[in-house]
């Protein structure tokens, strides 16, 4: 039987993914009023500047309180896109506090506190649903904590933020540059201002602590996240990734050790064979593929941000969260009984492509093996080209711990015919 009753939410922010919420809850009232089993209205909007223009919003719907907004008490769902820790943490305890709900797309807070707010929301009988926070449009967190629930997931990898996506795949179709491909992404509005968060891998960096959480069932924070960025990457790299038949991206890497008692979660640039589905992820678009003891492998891919693909994963959680509401129950909330120690980078063990600067004579090769070997790291292949007294050296090794590796480049470093170490990069997805 419908409910006639509206069930009220409250919209917190109304920019790029806020106003197309607000649309889209308009436009599509009645469908949504089918899905759910009752009606949703729109009840309150909390905006920064109340003066601007929003097509479709009722200006007395508007409100610069947003604190007074969910403490009404007669709101069911608070919907949060406004980003950052504060207000928003302080706002969504508020909402919990108040009878309500929370659906988010703040994945910064998430990442940094998502125990917390789980624990609050549990306290008070809420959910707290965030599928907008990852992949944008993409539908991952939802099969990841629900559809395969039952499995067990050892390997999350993907490309999670777009604006790198577009910039390392204009550098590597085009031959252009880092900058010259970043001021193509700022004019097509991919890339911000301030590209920083992107670039330097802050975003995925986030998303990969929300998603190593919920695929090993353990607390993973922001900080547990080894991060690199990827403006260092150049042409030079992207040729001898193409040597090899790969290609470069930037991946968040999510891993079970092979014992199982223990997780990493990772974010840097990494070669990629043409071969993996992820290497065909163009402009862009994100992709994310998940390795489980069952299902085997299964990859998602799509829009990762922009307006309307976000507002379609936070409308999607609108609905679960409506109607569970209806019902009286909640969803899933925070599964972290595996309690799994998060490890240190250095004990990730991957292949690596190191690029060095070498005099061009001989013995040299013999000393750049005998380093390696001393520390353990077996080589896959070597290439050497040069002339003129200089030459480049290009190792690739079997897979090897990060520690090892930093080993490695310390002592060739020490070596008087190696001028110097133009690249390292690790290769993935093999």
């Amino acid at each position: 039987m419908m409910r006639t009753r509206p069930l009220k939410v409250a919209l917190l922010g109304c920019g790029v993914v806020g106003s197309e919420v607000a649309r889209i809850m308009t436009t599509h009232a009645d469908d949504l009023t089918a899905r759910i089993g009752a009606p949703v209205e729109l009840a309150g909007v909390a905006v920064r500047r109340p003066d601007r223009v929003r097509a479709g919003i009722d200006p007395a719907l508007v409100t610069t309180d947003a604190t007074a907004l969910v403490k009404r008490g007669d709101i069911d769902v608070v919907v949060e896109v406004i980003g950052g820790i504060e207000p928003a943490r302080t706002l969504i305890t508020t909402a919990f506090e108040h009878g309500a709900s929370v659906v988010s797309a703040n994945k910064a807070l998430l990442a940094q506190d998502g125990a917390a707010l789980h624990k609050a929301a549990e306290d008070h009988g809420e959910d707290l649903y965030y599928e907008a926070a990852v992949a944008g449009a993409i539908p991952l967190i939802r099969p990841l904590r629900e559809s395969l629930a039952g499995d067990k997931v050892n390997r999350v990898l993907g490309i999670v933020n777009g604006t790198t996506n577009f910039i390392l795949d204009k550098m590597d179709s085009s031959g252009a540059g880092y900058q010259e491909a970043l001021d193509e992404a700022t004019a097509l509005g991919y890339a911000e201002a301030d590209p920083t968060a992107d670039v330097e891998g802050f975003d995925a960096a986030a998303k990969a602590a929300i998603l190593a959480g919920i695929a090993f069932h353990t607390r993973v924070r922001l900080d547990d996240v080894y991060r690199e960025g990827m403006t260092e990457v150049t042409a030079a790299d992207f040729a001898s990734a193409r040597q090899m038949g790969c290609t470069i991206k930037l991946l968040a890497i999510c891993e079970r050790a092979e014992d199982g008692e223990s997780v990493t979660a990772r974010v840097h640039p990494a070669m990629i064979p043409l071969s993996h589905p992820l290497a065909s992820v163009r402009e862009a678009y994100n992709a994310v593929f998940v390795e489980s003891e069952a299902a085997g492998q299964l990859m998602f891919y799509g829009p990762g941000a922009g307006g309307a693909p976000t507002a379609s994963a936070v409308l999607g959680d609108l609905v679960a969260v409506c109607r569970n509401k209806l019902d009286g129950s909640t969803g899933p909330g925070e599964s972290a009984y595996t309690r799994l120690p998060v490890s240190p980078m250095g004990e990730v063990v991957t292949r690596y492509h190191i690029s060095l600067d070498v005099a061009d004579k001989p013995g040299v090769l013999a000393q750049v093996a005998t380093v390696f070997a001393e520390h353990g790291v077996s080589i896959d292949t070597v290439r050497q080209s040069g002339k003129d007294g200089e030459a480049s050296l290009v190792v690739v090794t079997h897979r090897a711990s990060d520690a090892s590796l930093s080993g490695v480049v310390e002592a060739l470093r020490k070596l008087d015919t190696v001028r110097g170490v133009a690249s390292i990069m690790r290769v993935e997805g093999e």
